[in-house]
Protein backbone atom coordinates (compact mmCIF):
# COMPACT_ATOMS: atom_id res chain seq x y z
CA UNK A 1 0.00 0.00 0.00
CA UNK A 2 3.23 2.16 1.06
CA UNK A 3 4.71 1.68 -1.99
CA UNK A 4 1.65 2.49 -4.44
CA UNK A 5 1.08 5.92 -2.39
CA UNK A 6 4.84 6.88 -2.58
CA UNK A 7 5.01 8.60 -5.96
CA UNK A 8 1.07 10.78 -5.01
CA UNK A 9 2.45 11.60 -1.62
CA UNK A 10 5.85 13.20 -3.16
CA UNK A 11 3.41 14.64 -6.14
CA UNK A 12 1.40 16.58 -3.41
CA UNK A 13 4.80 17.20 -1.56
CA UNK A 14 6.48 18.82 -4.44
CA UNK A 15 3.23 21.03 -5.07
CA UNK A 16 3.20 21.96 -1.27
CA UNK A 17 6.68 23.14 -1.28
CA UNK A 18 6.05 25.52 -4.66
CA UNK A 19 3.17 26.95 -2.35
CA UNK A 20 5.10 27.68 0.49
CA UNK A 21 8.16 29.54 -1.96
CA UNK A 22 5.35 31.04 -4.26
CA UNK A 23 4.18 32.81 -0.68
CA UNK A 24 7.15 34.77 -0.17
CA UNK A 25 6.73 36.25 -3.82
CA UNK A 26 5.41 39.89 -3.88
CA UNK A 27 1.86 40.29 -4.16
CA UNK A 28 0.80 36.68 -2.87
CA UNK A 29 1.59 36.71 1.02
CA UNK A 30 -2.23 38.18 1.47
CA UNK A 31 -3.18 34.25 0.73
CA UNK A 32 -2.39 31.27 2.49
CA UNK A 33 -0.20 27.78 1.60
CA UNK A 34 -3.19 26.31 1.46
CA UNK A 35 -4.77 28.44 -1.21
CA UNK A 36 -1.93 28.76 -3.23
CA UNK A 37 -1.72 25.03 -2.84
CA UNK A 38 -5.04 24.54 -4.34
CA UNK A 39 -4.45 26.83 -7.48
CA UNK A 40 -0.77 25.00 -7.78
CA UNK A 41 -2.56 21.85 -7.56
CA UNK A 42 -5.40 22.97 -9.90
CA UNK A 43 -2.54 23.95 -12.79
CA UNK A 44 -0.67 21.09 -12.48
CA UNK A 45 -3.52 18.82 -13.28
CA UNK A 46 -5.23 21.21 -16.03
CA UNK A 47 -2.31 21.71 -17.78
CA UNK A 48 0.23 18.50 -17.87
CA UNK A 49 -2.40 16.01 -16.21
CA UNK A 50 -1.90 13.80 -12.82
CA UNK A 51 -0.23 10.89 -13.53
CA UNK A 52 -2.13 7.80 -12.73
CA UNK A 53 0.20 5.87 -10.45
CA UNK A 54 -0.15 9.04 -8.19
CA UNK A 55 -4.00 8.58 -7.49
CA UNK A 56 -3.32 6.58 -5.17
CA UNK A 57 -0.84 9.13 -2.98
CA UNK A 58 -3.29 11.58 -3.61
CA UNK A 59 -6.38 10.19 -2.16
CA UNK A 60 -4.12 8.90 0.64
CA UNK A 61 -3.19 13.23 1.63
CA UNK A 62 -6.73 13.62 0.35
CA UNK A 63 -7.89 11.88 3.32
CA UNK A 64 -6.20 10.71 5.84
CA UNK A 65 -3.63 13.78 6.12
CA UNK A 66 -6.91 15.65 6.39
CA UNK A 67 -8.81 14.18 9.18
CA UNK A 68 -5.21 13.72 11.04
CA UNK A 69 -4.62 17.36 10.56
CA UNK A 70 -8.52 18.58 11.98
CA UNK A 71 -7.20 16.94 15.22
CA UNK A 72 -3.81 18.66 15.67
CA UNK A 73 -5.77 22.01 15.28
CA UNK A 74 -7.51 20.94 18.80
CA UNK A 75 -3.99 21.64 19.99
CA UNK A 76 -4.56 25.79 19.61
CA UNK A 77 -7.67 25.97 21.43
CA UNK A 78 -8.09 25.48 25.14
CA UNK A 79 -11.50 25.99 27.19
CA UNK A 80 -9.43 28.72 29.44
CA UNK A 81 -9.62 30.76 26.24
CA UNK A 82 -12.91 29.88 25.24
CA UNK A 83 -13.97 31.48 28.82
CA UNK A 84 -12.02 34.42 28.12
CA UNK A 85 -14.38 36.06 25.81
CA UNK A 86 -17.04 35.63 28.35
CA UNK A 87 -20.91 34.18 27.71
CA UNK A 88 -21.79 36.98 25.31
CA UNK A 89 -18.82 36.24 22.85
CA UNK A 90 -19.41 32.51 22.74
CA UNK A 91 -23.48 33.25 22.32
CA UNK A 92 -22.77 35.71 19.19
CA UNK A 93 -20.09 33.25 17.57
CA UNK A 94 -22.47 30.40 18.03
CA UNK A 95 -25.56 32.38 16.97
CA UNK A 96 -24.05 33.79 13.90
CA UNK A 97 -22.39 30.47 12.80
CA UNK A 98 -25.75 28.42 13.05
CA UNK A 99 -27.85 31.07 11.42
CA UNK A 100 -25.20 32.03 8.60
CA UNK A 101 -25.29 28.22 8.01
CA UNK A 102 -29.01 27.50 7.66
CA UNK A 103 -29.42 30.95 5.72
CA UNK A 104 -26.56 29.80 3.41
CA UNK A 105 -28.00 26.75 3.02
CA UNK A 106 -31.55 27.40 2.55
CA UNK A 107 -30.84 30.52 -0.16
CA UNK A 108 -28.76 27.55 -2.14
CA UNK A 109 -31.65 25.51 -2.20
CA UNK A 110 -33.71 28.68 -3.46
CA UNK A 111 -31.41 29.41 -6.46
CA UNK A 112 -30.58 26.39 -6.93
CA UNK A 113 -27.09 25.24 -5.70
CA UNK A 114 -26.40 21.52 -5.53
CA UNK A 115 -26.79 20.59 -1.88
CA UNK A 116 -23.36 19.36 -1.33
CA UNK A 117 -21.81 22.35 -2.95
CA UNK A 118 -24.10 25.02 -1.08
CA UNK A 119 -23.37 22.78 2.58
CA UNK A 120 -19.68 23.40 2.17
CA UNK A 121 -19.71 26.96 0.94
CA UNK A 122 -22.10 27.24 4.15
CA UNK A 123 -19.22 25.55 6.39
CA UNK A 124 -16.56 27.11 4.96
CA UNK A 125 -18.14 30.54 5.45
CA UNK A 126 -19.76 30.07 8.80
CA UNK A 127 -16.99 28.22 10.86
CA UNK A 128 -13.80 28.10 9.46
CA UNK A 129 -12.50 28.68 5.92
CA UNK A 130 -10.58 25.38 3.92
CA UNK A 131 -10.66 23.68 7.04
CA UNK A 132 -13.92 23.30 7.27
CA UNK A 133 -14.94 22.80 4.31
CA UNK A 134 -12.86 19.67 3.78
CA UNK A 135 -13.75 18.49 7.07
CA UNK A 136 -17.61 18.81 6.22
CA UNK A 137 -16.89 17.23 2.51
CA UNK A 138 -15.48 14.17 4.98
CA UNK A 139 -19.78 13.40 5.44
CA UNK A 140 -20.82 15.31 2.43
CA UNK A 141 -19.10 13.64 0.08
CA UNK A 142 -19.04 16.40 -2.62
CA UNK A 143 -17.57 16.35 -6.25
CA UNK A 144 -13.76 17.32 -5.93
CA UNK A 145 -14.21 20.32 -7.85
CA UNK A 146 -17.03 21.18 -5.33
CA UNK A 147 -14.85 21.21 -2.83
CA UNK A 148 -12.53 23.22 -5.21
CA UNK A 149 -15.20 26.11 -5.76
CA UNK A 150 -15.76 26.64 -2.05
CA UNK A 151 -12.32 26.93 -1.15
CA UNK A 152 -11.76 29.86 -4.44
CA UNK A 153 -15.01 31.10 -3.53
CA UNK A 154 -14.25 31.70 0.63
CA UNK A 155 -10.74 32.79 0.03
CA UNK A 156 -11.82 35.77 -1.81
CA UNK A 157 -14.20 37.10 0.35
CA UNK A 158 -12.35 36.33 3.41
CA UNK A 159 -9.46 38.34 1.89
CA UNK A 160 -11.64 40.87 1.06
CA UNK A 161 -13.02 40.93 4.66
CA UNK A 162 -9.37 40.78 6.13
CA UNK A 163 -8.46 44.45 4.36
CA UNK A 164 -11.64 45.87 4.58
CA UNK A 165 -12.96 45.19 7.87
CA UNK A 166 -10.16 47.85 9.87
CA UNK A 167 -10.79 50.66 7.92
CA UNK A 168 -14.64 49.93 8.67
CA UNK A 169 -13.96 49.83 12.90
CA UNK A 170 -14.25 53.78 13.38
CA UNK A 171 -17.22 53.95 10.91
CA UNK A 172 -19.11 51.62 13.12
CA UNK A 173 -17.73 52.55 16.68
CA UNK A 174 -16.27 49.59 17.58
CA UNK A 175 -13.63 49.54 20.41
CA UNK A 176 -11.21 47.00 19.94
CA UNK A 177 -12.83 44.34 22.16
CA UNK A 178 -15.94 44.51 19.96
CA UNK A 179 -13.76 44.97 17.09
CA UNK A 180 -11.70 41.73 17.63
CA UNK A 181 -15.32 39.89 18.29
CA UNK A 182 -16.50 40.78 15.10
CA UNK A 183 -13.85 39.88 13.44
CA UNK A 184 -13.23 36.36 15.04
CA UNK A 185 -16.98 35.74 14.30
CA UNK A 186 -17.13 36.66 10.78
CA UNK A 187 -14.17 36.59 9.03
CA UNK A 188 -13.71 32.81 7.15
CA UNK A 189 -10.00 31.87 7.66
CA UNK A 190 -7.98 31.60 10.88
CA UNK A 191 -4.79 33.87 9.13
CA UNK A 192 -7.58 35.94 7.45
CA UNK A 193 -9.23 36.74 11.04
CA UNK A 194 -5.33 37.38 12.77
CA UNK A 195 -4.15 39.42 10.02
CA UNK A 196 -7.41 41.90 10.25
CA UNK A 197 -7.51 42.03 14.46
CA UNK A 198 -3.88 42.84 14.52
CA UNK A 199 -4.07 45.50 12.16
CA UNK A 200 -6.60 46.68 14.89
CA UNK A 201 -4.36 46.43 17.66
CA UNK A 202 -3.05 44.22 19.91
CA UNK A 203 -6.17 43.38 22.27
CA UNK A 204 -8.37 43.36 19.13
CA UNK A 205 -6.05 40.95 17.66
CA UNK A 206 -6.03 38.56 20.69
CA UNK A 207 -10.03 38.90 21.32
CA UNK A 208 -10.40 37.86 17.31
CA UNK A 209 -7.88 35.00 17.96
CA UNK A 210 -10.14 33.43 20.85
CA UNK A 211 -13.67 34.14 18.94
CA UNK A 212 -12.11 32.05 15.71
CA UNK A 213 -10.76 29.22 17.59
CA UNK A 214 -14.31 29.20 19.18
CA UNK A 215 -15.41 28.87 16.10
CA UNK A 216 -13.01 26.21 14.75
CA UNK A 217 -13.84 23.96 18.33
CA UNK A 218 -17.95 24.46 16.95
CA UNK A 219 -16.93 22.19 13.89
CA UNK A 220 -17.26 19.22 15.85
CA UNK A 221 -20.81 19.68 16.57
CA UNK A 222 -21.54 20.67 13.06
CA UNK A 223 -20.24 17.66 11.26
CA UNK A 224 -21.71 15.43 14.08
CA UNK A 225 -25.33 17.22 12.58
CA UNK A 226 -24.15 16.42 8.79
CA UNK A 227 -23.31 13.02 9.18
CA UNK A 228 -26.85 12.33 11.24
CA UNK A 229 -28.72 13.99 8.39
CA UNK A 230 -26.83 12.27 5.71
CA UNK A 231 -27.30 9.16 7.53
CA UNK A 232 -31.13 10.08 8.12
CA UNK A 233 -31.38 10.96 4.22
CA UNK A 234 -29.66 7.90 2.62
CA UNK A 235 -32.19 5.42 1.68
CA UNK A 236 -29.22 2.74 1.84
CA UNK A 237 -28.14 2.02 5.70
CA UNK A 238 -25.36 0.63 5.16
CA UNK A 239 -23.53 3.32 2.55
CA UNK A 240 -24.85 6.15 5.11
CA UNK A 241 -21.78 8.06 6.46
CA UNK A 242 -21.39 7.29 10.95
CA UNK A 243 -22.80 10.22 12.36
CA UNK A 244 -19.50 10.47 14.37
CA UNK A 245 -16.69 10.62 12.75
CA UNK A 246 -13.19 9.26 14.35
CA UNK A 247 -11.70 12.42 13.59
CA UNK A 248 -14.31 15.00 15.42
CA UNK A 249 -13.80 12.67 18.59
CA UNK A 250 -10.53 13.25 18.27
CA UNK A 251 -10.19 16.95 17.95
CA UNK A 252 -12.16 17.15 20.84
CA UNK A 253 -10.07 14.71 22.94
CA UNK A 254 -7.26 17.01 21.77
CA UNK A 255 -9.16 20.15 22.99
CA UNK A 256 -9.84 18.62 26.63
CA UNK A 257 -5.96 17.41 26.53
CA UNK A 258 -4.82 20.68 25.74
CA UNK A 259 -7.03 22.84 28.37
CA UNK A 260 -5.68 19.93 31.38
CA UNK A 261 -1.96 19.86 30.42
CA UNK A 262 1.03 22.52 29.70
CA UNK A 263 2.21 22.15 26.25
CA UNK A 264 5.68 23.46 25.67
CA UNK A 265 5.87 26.04 23.31
CA UNK A 266 8.41 24.65 20.84
CA UNK A 267 6.03 21.58 21.02
CA UNK A 268 3.14 23.64 20.51
CA UNK A 269 4.99 25.23 17.72
CA UNK A 270 5.92 22.37 16.14
CA UNK A 271 1.73 20.53 16.27
CA UNK A 272 0.95 23.88 14.63
CA UNK A 273 3.88 23.72 11.59
CA UNK A 274 2.65 19.91 11.51
CA UNK A 275 -1.14 20.48 11.11
CA UNK A 276 -0.50 23.50 8.36
CA UNK A 277 1.61 21.25 6.16
CA UNK A 278 -0.62 18.66 6.25
CA UNK A 279 -3.51 20.71 5.31
CA UNK A 280 -1.67 22.32 3.17
CA UNK A 281 -0.92 18.66 1.55
CA UNK A 282 -4.44 17.96 1.89
CA UNK A 283 -5.30 21.25 -0.02
CA UNK A 284 -2.79 20.29 -3.09
CA UNK A 285 -4.31 16.58 -3.59
CA UNK A 286 -7.63 18.46 -3.91
CA UNK A 287 -6.83 20.43 -6.65
CA UNK A 288 -4.57 17.97 -8.69
CA UNK A 289 -8.36 16.38 -9.00
CA UNK A 290 -10.17 19.46 -9.51
CA UNK A 291 -11.37 19.90 -13.34
CA UNK A 292 -11.21 23.23 -14.28
CA UNK A 293 -13.98 23.00 -16.86
CA UNK A 294 -16.19 21.37 -14.30
CA UNK A 295 -15.59 24.12 -11.98
CA UNK A 296 -16.78 26.50 -14.75
CA UNK A 297 -20.02 24.27 -15.50
CA UNK A 298 -21.18 25.21 -11.83
CA UNK A 299 -21.84 29.38 -13.46
CA UNK A 300 -22.24 32.00 -11.59
CA UNK A 301 -24.72 31.15 -8.93
CA UNK A 302 -22.49 29.20 -6.38
CA UNK A 303 -20.65 32.36 -6.24
CA UNK A 304 -23.34 34.47 -5.84
CA UNK A 305 -24.49 32.19 -2.93
CA UNK A 306 -20.99 32.91 -1.16
CA UNK A 307 -21.30 36.16 -1.80
CA UNK A 308 -24.88 36.35 -0.30
CA UNK A 309 -23.12 34.17 2.71
CA UNK A 310 -20.77 36.78 3.13
CA UNK A 311 -23.09 39.90 3.58
CA UNK A 312 -25.19 37.99 5.88
CA UNK A 313 -21.91 36.61 8.19
CA UNK A 314 -20.87 40.02 8.32
CA UNK A 315 -24.19 42.08 8.76
CA UNK A 316 -25.29 39.39 11.39
CA UNK A 317 -22.67 39.25 13.65
CA UNK A 318 -22.23 43.23 13.80
CA UNK A 319 -25.62 43.52 14.70
CA UNK A 320 -24.85 41.00 17.89
CA UNK A 321 -21.98 42.90 18.84
CA UNK A 322 -23.67 46.42 18.60
CA UNK A 323 -26.20 44.87 20.83
CA UNK A 324 -23.84 43.03 23.46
Amino acid sequence: MWAGAVPGIVLVAMITCVAYSARNLSGLTLFSPMILAVVAGMVYSNVLGTPAHAKGGIAFAQRRLLCFAIVLLGFQLTLGQVAGIGLDGVGIVAATLGATFLFTVTLGRLIGVDAKLAQLIAAGTSICGASAIVATNIVTDARDEDVTYAVAAITLFGTVAMLGFPLLAPLFGLDQHAFGLWAGASIHEVAQVIGAGFQNGAQAGETATVAKLTRVAMLAPMVIALGLMARRGSTDSSAAKPPMPWFVVAFVAVVALNSLVTVPTQVHSAVALSAQIMLTMGLAAMGLQADISELRSRGLRPLMLALSAFIFITGFSLTLVKLA
